[in-house]
């Protein structure tokens, strides 16, 4: 049995990994690539492998860094079967075809921009009917079933407790000589967590494939997060400012509308000054999507079930208004009367929330509140990170807002939720492969559980692929891709700046390393240490684009 890391290995998007079987090759995700341009160009490069050689795809949940590439694996050929939760299948008519509409409208934008410079016109990802055709391929079954993919190659799908139909997947495979069972963790959610039930818990794995989001970092256990935005929101009402909430529009949307639902209900601070404040959800995705959850309620935790029972809609307040046109939209933006705004993306990449910032940031009286990871190269993480100065629409905004960052909210387990949950196997997986996570991140969490678990972990940093057997990992190697020779000295450059960069951020954002007047002038010669070699490495990469004159 192999398997191969064809995503989210180095970064924390576009899960995708291949498991080979004697018989069969069966695939967990297909997600896409988020970030910045760079990273985003990732989605049209050809895949790792012949999707029309797949015959099976489990689906861990319906966000798009998990699915979104689904579209685009049937355009290459494959033809078998994909199965999710009967939750995640709802989930997925919603996202598919709202990922579908933003790569149509891209292409258009760019088209026009093409045929202006006498280029030929762009072409969408995947189109609307693409992200149709694909849905006829999902097949939706339950929490616990014990499917059959094929003889002996067996699944069930497991609460993951990230989003609603999240899944944990065990993957029983039997070639002939014993039973093998693999893991794939899929996003871990956060145990007590409002609406969700917690992440199952895994007694026995051969392998385990892992997600390690936050695996560098413990949240802040003190204080109530729901206090702690409700002393925002009020704050910025009375000097007479919007809260301005990136959000994604499935998970934290739904949890947030619950969380202000029961704050409504059960306190009485604050409760003159918040009874007249508005609070909008502008993303016509995360209308769809909260009237999905709430024909799911038979996923929901027990403390959500109670609230059902006794007659209450616990996705609904009198102050909740829901925008779907773009008119709507505008009008948040011309009218000056304090508000809360919740819009997607989570990670300010594409959407309505874009306009929002555009009017908003330059305000002092405004906030602009994170309550989701923002990964590396998105204009999410630049605010988050203080980045004063950003471009929006090719116009360049000053920050003068208030700035936020409320991990509390994320959906990912934390470091110590992550080992809380890899704890609980009582047969240690052979191998703990690490995915879906930042380099920094997978590494001082393999290193944190050896250290508390004894657990065997390997950071995944690149394509690669891994031979396995029921008792031993037997051999690995790197997936290299087919360069020419400038392409490949291209690519090497890029991939020494980027390891520049992010080590000069770690230095300039990491709270424990800021430099005053106070720091050590070892620190300041690591600095200009990176500062010399990423000079070196732009001068290189200019170098290496330049082409060559052709003789006469």
């Amino acid at each position: 049995m192999k398997i191969t890391f064809c995503g989210a290995a180095e970064s924390v998007t576009g899960s995708c990994h291949l498991v080979t079987t004697k018989n069969y090759k069966i695939l967990l995700d297909c997600g896409q690539f988020q970030g910045n341009k760079e990273t985003e160009a990732k989605n049209l490069e050809e895949f790792p492998f012949d999707p029309s050689e797949v015959d099976f795809m489990l689906l861990s949940h319906a966000h798009i860094d998990h699915s979104g590439r689904i579209p685009l694996l049937i355009k290459k050929g494959f033809r078998g079967t994909i199965y999710s939760t009967d939750a995640t299948a709802d989930l997925l008519k919603v996202m598919l075809m709202d990922s579908a509409y933003i790569h149509e409208q891209e292409a258009e934008w760019q088209s026009r921009k093409n045929l202006r410079a006498g280029k030929a016109p762009a072409e969408p990802l995947y189109t609307c009917k693409d992200a149709e055709t694909a849905l006829q391929f999902v097949s939706p079954v339950l929490y616990g079933q014990y499917l059959e993919l094929a003889p002996g190659i067996h699944a069930v799908f497991n609460d993951a407790g990230h989003i609603l139909g999240s899944s944990i997947i065990e993957l029983f495979i039997d070639e002939g000589e014993g039973e093998t069972k693999l893991v794939f963790s899929g996003d871990l959610g956060v145990k007590g967590r409002p609406i969700l039930r917690d992440p199952t818990v895994i007694k026995k794995a051969d392998y385990l494939i892992m997600e390690t989001t936050y695996g560098n970092r413990a949240r802040d256990k003190g204080g109530d997060r729901i206090e702690t935005l409700i002393d925002i929101v009020a704050k910025t009402v009375k000097r007479g400012g919007n809260v301005i909430i990136p959000c994604f529009a499935v998970g934290r949307t739904q949890e947030l509308i619950f969380e202000f639902n029961r704050y409504y209900e059960e306190h009485t601070r604050y409760k003159e000054l918040l009874d007249h404040v508005p609070f909008y959800v502008d993303s016509p995705m995360a209308t769809s999507v909260t009237e999905v959850f709430r024909r799911n309620a038979q996923v929901f935790d027990d403390e959500t079930k109670e609230y059902i029972l006794k007659g209450d809609n616990p996705l609904d307040f009198k102050n909740l208004k829901f925008t779907r046109s773009s008119e709507e939209s505008r009008f948040l933006n011309m009218d000056s009367t304090p508000k809360i705004i919740l819009s997607a993306s989570g990670m300010c990449e594409a959407g309505r929330i874009k306009h929002h910032l555009k009017h908003n940031l330059w305000d002092a009286k405004n906030s602009i509140v994170f309550v989701g990871y923002q990964a590396e190269g998105t204009l999410g993480r630049s605010l988050a990170q203080g980045d004063k100065d950003v471009t929006i629409f090719g116009e360049k905004i000053h920050v003068n807002a208030e700035i936020y960052n409320l991990e509390g909210f994320s959906g990912h387990a934390d470091r110590d939720g992550l080992l809380e949950w890899l704890g609980s196997f009582e047969k240690k997986p052979v191998a703990v492969f690490l995915v879906h996570g930042e380099p920094e991140a997978k590494k001082t969490f393999a290193s944190s559980a050896k250290m508390a678990l004894g657990c065997n972990c390997i950071p995944i940093t690149a394509v690669s692929e891994y031979e396995l057997s029921k008792d031993a990992l037997l051999s690995s190697r790197e997936i290299k891709k087919n360069f020419t020779e400038k392409e490949a000295e291209v690519h090497e450059i890029r991939q020494r700046t980027a390891a520049v960069h992010r080590q000069m951020e770690q230095i300039l954002y990491n709270a424990n390393l800021a430099i005053d007047e106070k720091t050590p002038s070892k620190k300041l010669k690591t600095l200009q240490n990176y500062l010399l070699e990423l000079e070196k490495s732009t001068m290189n990469f200019g170098s290496a684009l330049i082409q060559e004159e052709p003789e006469e």
